[in-house]
């Protein structure tokens, strides 16, 4: 079994309380500093348990961790890796019989216990450094607690990390003991060195570096936000001293490179280790008592309204802060430069967010259907999915038909999640296939997934070219893990083969996207957004791209990774997408409709010609439409018929208001249409026929009562009642249409006072009033004075109250007397 490993580290002092607990029960929560040797030491101690007769699954965030940590653990026992201690990387494995201590990924140990849910040989599954939140890390802890229940009581379940939530874990882990080591404490000095935002970053790690390396001994760990960020500050530390060397330590680069990177260097010399947030956790780097802290992170986000996931560069969170420091001062006294103010740590996040409030959840929901289980919410988790992450991700595993309406797992859903990648590229590889490209399209697959592979540029096409080209460790792991894909796909289909545009559409055929101006620069894609592309980029020529990778706004997304395809592919490869439809538009301006038929793919017009006759159905529902949009006004209304939307309104009834006719507009309108083309072809009789039966007798009846068209003066004569007037309802008249009338005229049910303008006999204004009998007896004198200069042949009595109405002059009067 190998020699034990050398006591001392700080963990090993909690690891007796450990061991006793696990005795007693299965599960466990270990919480223990940096340093303090959890991811080494616990793993071994396990081994001779009397309950742990099968293997140990340590599980690690990230590939060069895991890969770092069964090297480290196998040192220590004085084995070689892939004998008693192995691990399993989607990119790399070691591991045989022999293997007892099995180091791997937290997506690996996904497919695992998903494919084996009884975890057949395993003893214990220790979950490392689970404070970081990945959503595979709270899934595989989900199903393992299920396995645990349904299937085996037997099985340890151990959670670690530094900065633990534990009272949250334990609970989740039906009350799990916490046992807390206090690990070594070593000084740590922080420095505030603060930086200028008006230029890139890099320029001041360099700076800072060159500082620190100037102030201080020992080798260096920088933290960047991203791989474009080291190679800048690489470049910015050309010419160092031979005595100094620079490593890169990232995903991309290859294992080799890592190896060197994180071990001390053969000759002696002093390192300096440009990191991105890889190095935040894990594995001690031997040597490193400095570290420059750029105060960045570049995280992936999932953008619901694009549908894509993107890199976010934002401010690393308090706890990563505290993670990348504590790296100065593991194996002695440290400080950490930090290009902040300390002032800045009050706005710093506390903790970086668990991934599965900010991820596309199509994958976990696939792999939850295959578990059986079609609602994830019924797992148990320390943050539950998001309900609307799980409709989007729904909706997407049904347009590629991996799911039933009722959220069961198809049996192409179930070839889909027998292969290592996500939904939509599985079904790329899958459909691949049909035409003998499995390899190719797992190929493309990983340029997707793993960046820097076949170079950079948004020509995917040509990136695979280069990629085929490559060769070196990692590329030749992605090409064999690409053939391992393709196989578990099933090579030998006879259909024509695909180009690299085509297959990438059959991944994401909403973001199939077409050009809209000469340059190249502005697309739309099927999903109906707005896309952009540097018109200097090889693509921009192109008609039609099939859109890979994205990054930006929903709206005005950048195009980072896209291939060139044919209208002829689309048109093959998405027949059963393409919709044919008559499209009406009004436009108001010239009062016409216009109508196009369009053949489209999503938003993506194809194809599109103008109706020379239209059909009247097709005519009446335009205009109902610009009727809808342009608002009742529009429609040709006669005099009458406003009048009476008026009056109706007054008397207190609502039908006629233009809420209740757009809210009614399909019930009364289409009778009035009767062929026309144009709504100021609609007949002005039809519309005022249509509001006599929509008012209907009693409510006509009612009208005339409450808010009567005419007034009839004592004189005799009629007179409209402006409804519309602003001082309110208003009637127009000579004033001696008005003798004998000692009462003013009312109307509606509250009886308002009509709004009187009286004229002279040539119909100037002399008066308004709202009270007859008072104007009478007021000023009346004055106005009757004045007429009686200007009208001599007139009546104006002093008492018009008590005289006979009459527009006729005196002379007529007698006459007729």
């Amino acid at each position: 079994m190998g020699r034990p490993l050398n006591a001392g580290l700080p963990v090993d002092a909690v690891l007796p309380d450990l061991l006793a607990t696990l005795a007693a029960q299965p599960n466990a929560v270990l919480i223990a500093p940096p340093g303090a040797g959890k991811t080494t030491m616990v793993a071994p101690r396990l081994l001779n348990q009397p309950w742990c007769s099968g293997k140990i699954l340590l599980l690690s965030p990230r590939r060069l961790a895991a890969r770092m940590a069964a090297e480290r653990i196998a040192e220590l026992m004085g084995e070689q890796v892939g004998g008693l201690v192995g691990y399993a990387t989607r990119m790399d494995s070691k591991q045989s019989a022999a293997t007892r201590i099995l180091v791997l990924t937290e997506g690996i140990f996904r497919n695992r216990i998903i494919a084996d849910p009884e975890l057949a040989g395993i003893s214990a599954v220790l979950f490392d450094e689970v404070h970081e939140r990945s959503i595979d890390s709270d899934f595989g802890l989900a199903l393992a607690l299920e396995v645990q229940g349904a299937f085996r009581p037997d099985l340890r379940l151990v959670t670690m990390s530094a900065t633990l939530d534990g009272a949250r874990f334990s609970a989740l882990m039906d009350g799990a003991p916490v046992i807390e080591s206090e690990g070594r404490s070593w000084p740590l000095e922080l420095r505030y060195v603060g930086r200028q935002v008006s230029q890139p970053v890099e320029t001041d790690i360099a700076r800072t570096i060159r500082q620190a390396l100037g102030e201080e001994s020992g080798d260096l760990l920088a933290f960047l936000p991203g791989t474009r960020e080291i190679d800048r500050t690489a470049e910015a530390l050309a010419g160092m001293p031979d005595s100094i060397v620079v490593h890169k330590l990232h995903g991309q680069v290859d294992p080799a490179a890592q190896r060197q990177a994180v071990r001390p260097d053969p000759e002696g010399r002093r390192k300096i280790i440009l990191a991105t947030n890889i190095a935040e956790t894990s594995l001690t780097i031997d040597g490193v008592r400095i570290v420059v802290d750029s105060g960045l992170a570049r995280r992936a986000r999932f953008d619901r309204a694009a549908g894509v996931t993107r890199l976010v560069t934002e401010r690393a969170s308090l706890s990563a802060a505290t993670q990348r420091a504590g790296r100065a001062a593991r194996q002695s006294a440290g400080v950490a430069y930090r290009l902040w103010e300390e002032a800045g740590n009050g706005g710093l996040p506390p903790f970086d967010p668990p991934e599965i409030l900010e991820s596309d959840l199509a994958p976990l929901l696939l792999d939850c259907a295959l578990w059986g289980e079609g609602d994830p919410t019924r797992l148990r988790w320390l943050d539950a999915p998001p309900a609307s992450a799980l409709n989007e991700a729904r909706k997407a595993l049904l347009a590629i038909d991996a799911l039933t309406d009722g959220g069961a797992i198809t049996p192409l859903g179930r070839k889909l999640a027998t292969l290592p990648l996500p939904p939509q590229l599985a079904h790329m590889v899958l459909r691949a296939a049909a035409h003998g490209q499995a390899d190719t399209a797992a190929e493309l697959a990983l340029l997707l997934q793993e960046r820097g592979l076949g170079g950079q540029g948004e020509d995917l096409e040509s990136r695979h070219e280069r990629f085929r080209r490559d060769k070196g460790g990692r590329t030749d792991a992605a090409k064999a893990l690409a053939r391992r894909i393709g196989k578990m796909a099933g090579e030998g289909g006879t259909q024509a083969p695909l180009s690299v545009g085509a297959l990438v559409a059959l991944a994401y055929p909403e973001r199939i996207a077409k050009r809209r101006d000469a340059k190249g620069e502005n697309w739309i894609s099927a999903l109906g957004r707005g896309l952009r592309l540097d018109p200097l980029s090889p693509l921009a020529q192109a008609e039609w791209l099939a859109v890979a990778d994205l990054q930006g706004a929903a709206s005005g997304a950048r195009i980072l990774s896209a291939a060139a395809l044919s209208e002829a592919e689309v048109l093959d490869l998405f027949a059963d997408r393409l919709e044919t439809k008559t499209e009406t538009r009004y436009d108001a301006a010239n009062d016409r409709v216009e109508i196009r038929q369009r053949q489209r793919l999503g938003a993506i017009v194809l194809r599109e010609a103008t109706v020379a006759k239209a059909d009247e159905a097709v005519l009446a529902d335009a205009l109902l439409s610009a009727v809808r949009q342009c608002g009742i006004a529009a429609l040709p209304w006669s005099d009458a018929a406003i009048a009476l939307r008026q009056r109706a309104a007054f008397a207190g009834h609502e039908g006629l208001s233009d809420e209740s006719l757009l809210e009614t507009l399909d019930q009364w309108l289409p009778p009035c249409l009767n062929g026309a083309a144009r709504l100021r072809d609609i007949s002005k009789q039809a519309l005022s026929d249509a509001l006599d039966t929509l008012l209907g007798w009693d409510s006509k009846q009612q009208v005339e009562r409450l808010a009567p068209a005419h007034f009839t003066s004592p004189a005799g004569t009629t007179h409209p009642v402006d409804y519309s007037a602003e001082a309110g309802p208003t009637v127009e008249l000579r004033v001696q249409a008005l003798f004998g009338l000692d009462a003013h005229p009312c109307i509606g049910m509250e009886r308002l006072p009509l709004v009187l303008s009286l004229t002279s006999p040539a119909g100037r204004p002399i008066q308004t009033t709202r009270n007859l009998p008072e104007f009478w007896r007021g000023t009346w004198r004055d106005v009757a004075k004045e007429m009686r200069g200007r009208y001599p042949k007139h009546n104006w009595p002093d008492a018009p109250w008590e005289s006979v109405a009459s527009l006729k002059t005196k002379k007529a009067q007698a006459r007729s007397a």
